[in-house]
């Protein structure tokens, strides 16, 4: 597919409409959440990320596309007191809660990135983590909506880490056509007041043995 290539740009892509809503949250409602694709028992490329950072326990940790990810069990055991979970899947954000249990470390906030309603009302945050959500916006009014409130809501001297699959990654994911890319293009994307302080390609195993090849980057705010 033509999106695929560094030197195309997303508005050359016929998109058909699709409900995200809908999608996501059958996603997260049929299947084991154990066996899901992207699931990670260990994220530990994130944390590594993460730890780069240096943040104070109480600095505000938002986390795109949460799904039910293991990061929040992570992130309450090294002690880390104020995490915003986002997902569009209200099934998803249902899960992960009832794994981790009550919390008061924990908000959780239903909201389209693309079209929120409530994410521009947050406070701002230290950090924003994405390694599921940045490579499924293939149109480019999406991809700038994501760009706008991410850069909303970063602090001056905050952090972004993004993980989306690479250039040689997957070209499809839970049925879905994805955008691929490599540091540059994310560097492009969030401009010249976020500097790159590190990138990495990292293949993850999927549940099933697959492999997905990702690029990691992690940014900072000026």
């Amino acid at each position: 597919m033509l999106h695929n290539k560094e030197e195309n740009t997303s508005d050359n892509i016929q998109v058909k409409p699709i409900d995200y809503v809908t999608h996501w949250n059958k996603v997260y409602t049929n299947a084991e959440i154990e066996n899901l694709g992207w699931y990670e028992n260990d994220p530990k490329e994130s944390l590594e990320l993460i730890e780069k950072c240096k943040l104070e326990k109480d600095a505000a940790i938002f986390i795109s596309g949460a799904g039910a990810t293991t990061l929040v069990d992570e992130l309450l055991e090294r002690k880390y007191t104020n995490i915003i979970a986002n997902d569009i899947a209200e099934a998803a954000l249902i899960s992960l809660k009832s794994r981790i249990g009550r919390s008061e470390a924990v908000k959780f906030v239903i909201d389209d990135l693309t079209k929120p309603k409530k994410l521009q009302f947050l406070p701002k945050i230290d950090l924003w983590i994405d390694r599921a959500v940045l490579h499924f916006f293939l149109k480019e009014e999406n991809q700038k909506s994501y760009f706008d409130i991410l850069k909303q809501l970063v602090k001056p001297n905050g952090f972004v880490i993004i993980a989306a699959f690479n250039l040689e990654g997957a070209k499809k994911c839970s049925g879905l056509d994805v955008y691929n890319y490599n540091a540059d293009m994310i560097a492009n994307r969030l401009g010249n007041e976020f500097n790159l302080l590190t990138t990495f390609d990292h293949t993850y195993v999927m549940p099933s043995g697959g492999e997905r090849p990702y690029v990691y980057t992690l940014f900072q705010r000026r």
